[in-house]
């Protein structure tokens, strides 16, 4: 599926309001629910063809714009413009550690509103860069059956805490473990190898917590690596996602896929 200059066709709009936060959602597809969380700076071409990707593969898949303009082209500009908001603002709560974060909450409750309408066993969440962590903290909500962390980046890894900070509270993180522990809950995180902003420490720390139930996906971009990867690689799924059989961004999100499918449509 290639990108076009037109990302949101096809998609349906509606508003969803949970713990006084508004977003607009975009839904579209059949088949069990995923939940797309964009990365920055919102929902660029890039995000939404990795939507259709997973439409694609079977699921119906919502996007609840949480950031920047629907449809936006990424640019410099642009993404600095929302950057500076995500910063400030209380929604996401971007340089506080062992935080409950508003937009966790509001993602519960979007969950929750899915799957009551679409049933089926539950739903799925993938999150990615500044998203990433609310992926995780979602999944203290029984419908969620599957979180994927893609290139978590929040919070900031500007100290060894931080580093180490899954992106959620410690009382999220322990309903999310216990929930685990019970077999109720598996998760992902993907990462490229050098990436300074998705420390190992995080997912190294996420590992500890959840044991077997989480499932590191990790792509070298070290010096010679194979696939010509910067060491600045960042984003798995969308902006160095190559679609050539083999390549390693195509096998990781056919990995998402297989944990998505495992949890939701279970043979």
């Amino acid at each position: 599926m290639e990108e076009n200059n037109r990302p949101l066709d096809g998609w349906d709009r509606w508003e969803f309001t949970a713990h006084g936060i508004t977003h607009p959602v975009y839904r579209r597809g059949s088949g069990p629910c995923v939940i797309l969380l964009p990365e920055m700076p919102g929902m660029t071409p890039e995000v939404m063809t990795l939507a259709g990707r997973l439409v694609t593969a079977g699921f119906t898949v919502a996007v609840p714009s949480l950031v920047g303009t629907p449809g936006r082209a990424q640019s410099t500009g642009y993404t600095l413009s929302v950057a500076a908001r995500v910063c400030v603002s209380r929604e996401f709560r971007a340089f506080a550690r062992d935080e409950n974060r508003p937009v966790a909450a509001y993602l519960r409750a979007l969950a929750k509103h899915l799957h009551g309408e679409l049933g089926g066993p539950g739903v799925g969440i993938v999150g990615m860069c500044f998203s990433g962590g609310f992926a995780l903290a979602a999944a203290v909500e029984p419908a969620v059956l599957a979180s994927v962390l893609s290139q978590p980046s929040i919070p900031f890894p500007v100290t060894r805490a931080a580093r180490r900070d899954p992106g959620c509270s410690r009382e999220e993180l322990a309903a999310v473990r216990d929930r685990a522990r019970r077999g109720e809950f598996r998760a992902a995180g993907l990462r490229f190898s050098h990436d300074r902003a998705v420390p190992p420490e995080r997912f190294a720390a996420l590992r500890a917590a959840l044991g077997p139930a989480f499932e590191v996906i990790e792509i070298d971009s070290g010096p010679g690596n194979p696939h010509g990867f910067p060491p600045s690689a960042h984003t798995v799924l969308t902006g160095q996602y190559v679609d050539k059989p083999g390549h390693p961004t195509v096998e990781a999100l056919q990995r998402v896929v297989n944990l998505l499918r495992s949890r939701l449509a279970p043979e």
